[in-house]
Parts: C-alpha cells; sequence; structure tokens
C-alpha cells in the first residue's frame, strides 16, 4: 500500500492554515498601541508574500494547463470558477502571474515583502509598456531601479516615475520613447473620445465622459476659475461646500455663459438654446416657458435665461422680425432658421427625430425653379433626408403635422 507525499509548498500551505484557524479564535482586543502598529506593518508583509506565492503557482498553472481539468478554455476561465471571482479579475490575477514570472528581481522584492501588491502591479506594468527593442542590460537595469523606488514611493508615484525610467537608466533612448509614446497616446485619447447624457426625467441629467487629458487639464483650470470659493456666496457662510458640488455649479455657470457668437454654426445659426416665452412671462407671470428642445422651464429660469449670451429669447406678442424673403436672398436668414426649430422642433421627416443642430433649412420650393425664402416653404430636414428630398428617384409628401413622407419612385 502506497502512501501519496505532499508537495512541500502543499504541505507548507496547510500549515498555514491550521496557524490561521488558531488566529481565527485569538482575540484582538487586548493589543496595545505598538503592538496593533507593528502587527499591521507584519500583516501588511505577509499579503506581499502570499501574493507573490498565489502568483507563482498561477504562473505554474499556464505549464501544467490546470484548466483541462474542467475542459475550461482557459486558465482565467478556471481560476473564476474555482474561484468564485469574476472572470476580469481572475484574468488580471493571470495577467500580473505572468509579468511577475518574467521579472526576477520584482518577484524577489514582493515575496520578501518589500513591497505591496498594488506597487509590484504597477512596476510590472511600467517594465511591459517599455520599447520591445530595448537591450535586456537596459530592462534590466530598469527593474532594478524601480523596485528600488518602490521601497519609499506609493503606487501613485511609481505610476509617473515608471513613465520616466529610461531618462534615469538610458536618457539617450528616453526621450525619443517618451515622445513617441505620448504620441501615440494622444492619437488614440483623441480617437476614443466619448460624452453622454441621460435625462433622469426629475430636472436633471446624468452624463460621463472621456476626453484626453489635456482637455481636462484645460476644463479643470476653468472649473476651478469659475468654483473658487470666492466667487461662491455660501463661502461666506461656516458650512464648506463640498468641492464637487462647487465643481458641478461650475460647470453649470461655464455651459451658461458660453457665447454662441463664439460657436460653429449649424444650418446658418449659432449653437444657442430657444427660450420660447409670452411677454407676460417676460414682465413676471408665474408661467412656464419651453426651450426648442421641447423641455419645460420655470418662470424664474426663463427670465434669468433670457438675459444669458448662450441662450435667445423668442418672446411671444412682442415685436418680430421679417420672415419672408422672397427672392431677395437665396439662403434662410438666421430668424427664419430661429423660427423653424420654434415651429418643427426636429427633422420633419416622419419618422426622424434629429435634432434641430443637425438639420438643414430645405426649401420646398427648388430656389432653381424660382423658389422664395420664405418661413412657409421651408422646413428642417437632416442631412440624411435632405439628400432624398434633392434626389430624383425619390417623391415627396406633406403629411399631417406638417411631416413630409418619402416614396421611391417606380
Amino acid at each position: 500500500m502506497s502512501t501519496t507525499t505532499r508537495h512541500p509548498l502543499a504541505e507548507a500551505v496547510a500549515r498555514l492554515h491550521s496557524t490561521l484557524d488558531e488566529v481565527a479564535q485569538t482575540a484582538a482586543w487586548s493589543l496595545d498601541q505598538t503592538t496593533t502598529a507593528d502587527l499591521l506593518g507584519d500583516l501588511a508583509r505577509a499579503q506581499s508574500r502570499f501574493a507573490e506565492l498565489q502568483a507563482r503557482v498561477l504562473s505554474h498553472a499556464e505549464t501544467v494547463a490546470v484548466h483541462e481539468r474542467s475542459a475550461a478554455p482557459s486558465v482565467a476561465v478556471w481560476l473564476a470558477n474555482a474561484t468564485t471571482a469574476t472572470k476580469r479579475d481572475a484574468v488580471r490575477q493571470t495577467r500580473f502571474a505572468a509579468a511577475l514570472s518574467r521579472y526576477d528581481e520584482l518577484r524577489r522584492a514582493l515575496a520578501a515583502g518589500d513591497l505591496n501588491l498594488e506597487q509590484a502591479q504597477v512596476v510590472a506594468r511600467a517594465l511591459d509598456e517599455l520599447p520591445d527593442d530595448l537591450e535586456a542590460s537596459v530592462r534590466r537595469e530598469a527593474e532594478v531601479e524601480l523596485v528600488r523606488l518602490a521601497l519609499v514611493h506609493d503606487a501613485k508615484a511609481l505610476r509617473i516615475l515608471g513613465r520616466r525610467i529610461l531618462d534615469v537608466v538610458a536618457p539617450e533612448v528616453g526621450e525619443a520613447w517618451e515622445a513617441e509614446k505620448l504620441a501615440e497616446e494622444e492619437r488614440e485619447a483623441y480617437r476614443t473620445a466619448s460624452f453622454r447624457m441621460r435625462d433622469q426625467g426629475d430636472g436633471r441629467t446624468r452624463g460621463s465622459f472621456t476626453i484626453p487629458t489635456l482637455a481636462a487639464e484645460m476644463l479643470q483650470k476653468v472649473l476651478i476659475a469659475y468654483g473658487s470659493p470666492h466667487r461662491d456666496d455660501r463661502a461666506a457662510t461656516d458650512e464648506p461646500t463640498p468641492s464637487r458640488s462647487r465643481w458641478g455649479r461650475a460647470f453649470v455657470e461655464l455651459v451658461e455663459r458660453l457665447d454662441p457668437r463664439a460657436l460653429p454654426r449649424s444650418g446658418g445659426v449659432n449653437a444657442a438654446v430657444v427660450v420660447t416665452m409670452t411677454t407676460a412671462t417676460l414682465g413676471g407671470a408665474l408661467a412656464s416657458a419651453t426651450l426648442d428642445t421641447g423641455s419645460r422651464v420655470s418662470a424664474g429660469t426663463a427670465r434669468r435665461l433670457a438675459c444669458t449670451a448662450g441662450v435667445l429669447p423668442a418672446v411671444l406678442g412682442g415685436p418680430s422680425e421679417i420672415l419672408d424673403l422672397g427672392r431677395s436672398r437665396r439662403f434662410f436668414s438666421r430668424p427664419q432658421r430661429v423660427a423653424m426649430i420654434l415651429r418643427d422642433g426636429c427633422c420633419t421627416a416622419v419618422g426622424c427625430d434629429a435634432p434641430p443642430g443637425m438639420c438643414d433649412s430645405h426649401h420646398e420650393d427648388l430656389w432653381s425653379h424660382d423658389g422664395r425664402s420664405d418661413l412657409g416653404r421651408g422646413r428642417l430636414l437632416c442631412g440624411h433626408h435632405h439628400r432624398r428630398a434633392h434626389d430624383p428617384a425619390y417623391e415627396t409628401r406633406v403629411v399631417e403635422r406638417n411631416q413630409v413622407e418619402f416614396h421611391r419612385r417606380t
């Protein structure tokens, strides 16, 4: 009858579990201040050492194809299933394990508890991002230097130092490499820039954005200026204003103060919000006003917006501009364009809700066929439907609510 000998690592971890069982039964209330501080430092080092062991074994799991035990497609998927970790976290762990296996000095420092897991991950990432054609001796020198820096710098500082490590170990190539990397990052940041907004239906809109760092720094400078406590009436009180709230109000003020005269034109009109209100509302009546987007605002907000550069007040019952120009000019005027926005609200093609900013001012009667630039013979059409309106392969028909239908000619 044969006996199975356990691997020394498995045996050591088993003893560790036994010790932890004992520790779990030991109360911490009797620890004094000095012992507590020392114990927390020891625990941090123990976590680092255990992280190295886990990464080392996980790297070996690729070698012995542990995922084949359950027909998992990868070690990461197997790890997620076996430990109830998320697949995202499992992938992160396996990638770090693979990186750590490439850097002996970093692995030894983590195993000794000289740096924590977050620092080790930052150092590994910085080393992985070095040029592929970098000499092995230079890469090794960069690893040694980053491990040394990790003894006195946290992970946040190491991210910055890691980007400039070649300036220290190989200044002759560091500057050119950094310039190339920055240019690549800036191109990618511009390509992937995004902006999202979602109306919550309670007078508030939530949003998120991803923009290049330069644009973010510029925005931050402006918001700091608008959000300065010296400009905030509440700064005079004893209650501190949360910076997040102050920045939110600063962003609102920034948007409201945008001068439409300095913004790009769309369809002959600057990017300005149009507020429709009656003369009574403008004069102080308790009534609401309507934006050209269809949203409603209070009377007080409407009167305030009427004095704002980024808003065009359209007062019903007040003096009006000439909106019918006949054959005197080829294109619709700015007042006509505003009037179309108020009347149509969006693209007038059936089923299309493209906003006014994405629409053209279309002549119902072709100018080349004696058409007139009169408001009653113009409408908003998005670029797609405007091209269809001038495509002889389609015929159009105006239906109810001043909308237009398109039918392909047979």
